[in-house]
Order: structure tokens, then sequence, then C-alpha cells
């Protein structure tokens, strides 16, 4: 069960309609009584943790993980480029094959995102 903060952390995730940074958070939850970015990374390390959220490294942001059956730390996206939203995807062939790979190098994969960035369909056809 997450903690205030990280229940402040999540809530603002979940109304959010695309990922958001830890400053733009930090904004957001102030007047909860978030003051430091340092409550604000320890709330996403742990959201992270639980497996209830996501790291887009490409835009330094965090999104709800919204896939009830995530495999720990590991997930794809697809980012637009123009309105910022990102969609996660899940596919079994995908995680294969990122299994795969990591086993030819014989490496121990902590966590596999994966980034796709381009026009979401409304962008692409608006």
């Amino acid at each position: 069960m997450p903690g205030r903060n990280q229940q402040l952390v999540l809530d603002a995730l979940t109304r959010s309609d695309r990922p958001m940074g830890a400053y733009e958070l930090l904004g957001l939850l102030r007047q909860e009584g978030l003051r430091s970015p340092l409550q604000i990374y320890r709330a996403l390390d742990r959201l992270i943790e639980e497996g209830l959220i996501h790291r887009i490294e490409s835009l330094s942001a965090f999104a709800l993980c919204v896939h009830g059956e995530c495999t720990h730390g590991r997930a794809a996206f697809a980012i637009c480029a123009n309105c910022g939203r990102a969609s996660e995807v899940h596919d079994p062939a995908l995680e294969r094959v990122l299994r795969r790979i990591a086993r030819r190098q014989g490496f121990r994969t902590k966590s596999a995102t994966v980034e796709l960035s381009g026009l979401c369909e409304s962008c692409a056809h608006g």
C-alpha cells in the first residue's frame, strides 16, 4: 500500500493524460504539502519499485502503469512527438526478443523499456 506521498503522486499521474516530469508533479502537489524535489523523487522511486509507474527516459517523465499484468521492469511506449501522449504497449513477442537478446549477451536484465517516437493516430490524421 503506497504511503501518503506515493498516493498523491500516483493520483496525479492517474488524472494526467500524458507522462509528467518530477518538477511538474512538484508544482502540482505543492499545495498538498510536497515541497521538495527529494520528496517527489522518493515517491517516484517507490512507485517504480512497486511496479505502479514507469520512467520514460526520453521524456524524463513518469507514466502510470496501465497494464494489469505488467511484467516487472518491462514496458514499451508509443510516444507522440506532437501531443505528448504515451501509450503503454505490451507484446509477448517483444518480451521474448528482449529476453533472447539479453541471454545472448549473458546479461541479466533488471528492466527494459522500449520507446517508439512518432505521431499518434489522432495527430497523424489531424
